[in-house]
């Protein structure tokens, strides 16, 4: 097999490991690229290709999160992970823990920990590496990469989701909500909220969004209820999709450009958190990105012209 047989096969595997550490696809694909080159220009070929280059995109990551979290620390708003509407990484063994730990919830968690907890997180918990590959990923020994993993472990007990075991249960609430949130049921959308359900938004101060979260199944529902049929009447339209997967949807404007995704967490039965990502900054990944702040306009003068 050659290097670049060897690398494509990886890189779904690749992808998933450095989305996961910095929450953001470009630059999770820029790292797997960097990995590329590496691997390309590297004098000997490794015993393992597998090796080489997992811990490779580990250490790329690593050094860009370091980077990346003081402009976190200085983000307008929320901070959000870029939304993934598919992981490229398969593994039917482990496709449950697979897709709850790409979830947003589950990237906010690991948000808290330092580039290095989270890293042997990832790599253990996740991908389920050994920790002699951990240790030599992250220029660690292994006494060290079983505390960093301790410590992380102890900090995502604090917060970890609970989702709902059943998907074919939550893409089935997902649907009528969805349903609801276009007819602006407020009845129908309140049935499906936790009381205690938060609506946010991720605008980076780049695109509207709301001054601070909605809390409660009255709020959240009356809210949404009043937004998404007027939006409707501008064509805005959605495409029931899972997002981080999670039940979510995309959202387009009449021309099909990306207005934002919405991503639901699912606890007991209901919704527990409504997250929409609205920056334009995170989703040119998935097509050309609407004027946000003309959709905003337009959905206003259709609501006064409705009102």
């Amino acid at each position: 097999m050659s290097k670049v047989e060897e690398f494509e096969e990886l890189r779904p595997l690749l992808f998933s490991i450095a989305y996961r550490i910095l929450g953001s696809v470009s630059e999770a694909e820029d790292a797997v690229q960097e990995s590329w080159l590496r691997y390309d220009g590297s004098a000997t070929r490794p015993t393992s290709a597998k090796a080489f280059l997992s811990a490779t995109v580990t250490r790329i990551a690593i050094d860009v999160l370091r980077s990346a979290r003081m402009r976190r620390e200085a983000y307008v708003g929320p901070w959000f992970p870029e939304p993934l509407l598919s992981d490229p990484y398969e593994d039917p063994a482990r496709s449950v823990e697979l897709a709850d730990s790409v979830s947003v919830a589950a990237l906010l968690l690991l948000e808290r920990l330092s580039p290095l907890e989270r890293s042997v997180f990832v790599l253990r918990d996740v991908f389920a590496f050994e920790f002699d590959e951990i240790a030599r990923a992250v220029g660690r020994s292994e006494a060290a990469c079983r505390q960093l993993l301790v410590r992380a472990r102890r900090h995502m007990a604090d917060g970890r989701p609970r989702f709902a075991a059943d998907r074919e249960q939550r893409q089935e609430l997902a649907t009528r909500f969805f349903d609801a949130l276009k007819d602006g049921d407020v009845g129908s959308l309140r049935t499906m909220l936790a009381a205690d359900v938060q609506l946010v938004g991720d605008g980076g101060g780049k695109a509207p969004q709301l001054s601070r979260a909605v809390v409660g199944a009255e709020n959240v529902a009356r809210l949404l209820a009043s937004v998404y049929p007027h939006m409707a009447l501008i064509d805005v339209t959605f495409e029931v999709h899972e997002v981080n997967g999670q039940p979510g949807a995309l959202f387009r404007t009449r021309d099909g450009d990306v207005l934002h995704t919405m991503a639901l967490d699912v606890v007991d039965g209901r919704i527990l958190t409504i997250r929409s990502v609205l920056n334009p900054d995170k989703l040119g990944h998935l097509g050309t990105v609407a004027d946000a702040w003309a959709v905003d306009r337009e959905v206003k003068d259709a609501r006064r012209r409705t009102s």
